[in-house]
């Protein structure tokens, strides 16, 4: 029987051809896949135009600076929203202005009106990109590896380095955004200098200081922020070693250096967090001049997840989209045999909405 290729019959090859197509790409990798096993293909065979590879999420999920020096997720918690999100902005004197609330026995109790303002805001994206060559990624399947440890997957070393450059720059956008004079009222913020610096230990009381800052605000802080070459001064302030000292519950070591449990119990703090993280502020191919995100100042500030999604005050939060993503993308034009992408990123937008909340000492020490 002979098979004539008409018009119909061309059409069901093209149908049957899309059907094994569909098929293989529900089983095979996408170039530079999760399945680091299997040798690189010149092609992949994906849904999606960035394939999300679990091994590499993790990493970005898990990398971190030490838990001491990236503060950033407990300064600005976050909370969970679509990427277009809205929240309301209460005036603070409506919920502590109180009106007549006697009742007359026939009269109608006094009525009050709540308004606050809508706010509508959007997250924004935050990765990099890194470009590894096929070549690089075979030469590590073709090393020799030992039970554990032995050399790391170019690939996952890629995204551990780009997430920790997302992180950082993460750090320096919310120290930019706490520790700024605009992002508290006039009242709530003190701007030090000279004597009044904490690194002057004749002549500053930064206990007394504290104490006074932490009535002012309408919501009692439960954090201090401090940066850390701050910390180190405030740390070793012949007041504060006293003061720790006179309470009777230790904290204060043989060389007269406090310790931060010690301070968080005597200014009846949940946490004193210590801003560390370094950068380099030189320009791309510069000589590197390593600077910190957080800077000589210290806020309180009163930080709680549960507050900003209970519409209760919080100073601030991370309005994150979705969790920390990381994968690969085949780039067929790298190189002589092609190479991968290797993506990380968040989609992130930090939010001050009580600024009544906290308060700001600019310059605490010199």
């Amino acid at each position: 029987m002979k098979f004539r290729l008409t018009t119909r019959n061309w059409a069901l090859f093209a149908l049957i051809t899309l059907a094994i197509g569909l098929a293989l790409a529900g089983h095979l990798p996408s170039l530079g896949g999760a399945e680091y096993g299997l040798p690189l293909m010149g092609f992949g065979l994906s849904t999606s135009p960035f394939p999300v590879n679990p091994t590499l999420t993790a990493i970005a999920i898990g990398y971190k600076n030490p838990e001491a020096d990236m503060i950033a997720e407990r300064v600005l918690p976050e909370v969970p929203v679509a990427q277009k999100f809205s929240y309301t902005v209460y005036g603070a004197a409506q919920a502590f202005t109180v009106p007549d609330t006697a009742v007359g026995r026939k009269s109608e109790p006094n009525r009050v009106e709540f308004g606050g303002t809508l706010v509508q805001d959007e997250v924004l994206d935050y990765g990099l990109d890194d470009l590894i060559p096929n070549s690089d990624v075979e030469a590590w399947m073709a090393m020799a590896k030992p039970a554990s440890g032995g050399p790391l997957d170019p690939r996952a070393i890629s995204a551990m380095l780009l997430t920790h450059l997302v992180q950082i720059d993460r750090e320096i956008r919310v120290a930019n955004k706490v520790f700024a004079l605009a992002n508290y009222p006039a009242a709530n913020a003190a701007t030090l200098s000279g004597t009044s610096q904490w690194s002057d230990y004749t002549n500053s009381n930064p206990v007394s200081a504290i104490m006074a800052a932490l009535d002012v605000c309408l919501v009692r802080p439960n954090k201090m922020v401090i940066g850390r070459l701050a910390w180190t001064k405030f740390r070793q302030h012949p007041k504060v070693v006293e003061s720790i000292k006179a309470s009777g519950a230790g904290g204060v070591n043989a060389q007269g250096i406090v310790a931060r449990q010690a301070v968080a119990d005597l200014f009846e703090l949940e946490d004193v967090l210590i801003g560390g993280t370094m950068y380099n502020t030189a320009k791309p191919g510069q000589i590197p001049v390593y600077g910190r995100a957080w800077g000589k100042h210290c806020s309180l500030i009163h930080s709680a997840p549960q507050s900003a999604q209970l519409g209760m005050p919080t100073y601030g939060f991370t309005a994150r989209f979705g969790s920390k993503v990381a994968g690969d993308i085949a780039d067929p034009k790298a190189g002589l045999r092609g190479g991968v992408i290797v993506r990380s990123g968040e989609s992130l937008k930090e939010v001050i909405s009580a600024p009544d909340a906290g308060y700001f000492f600019q310059n605490a020490t010199a």
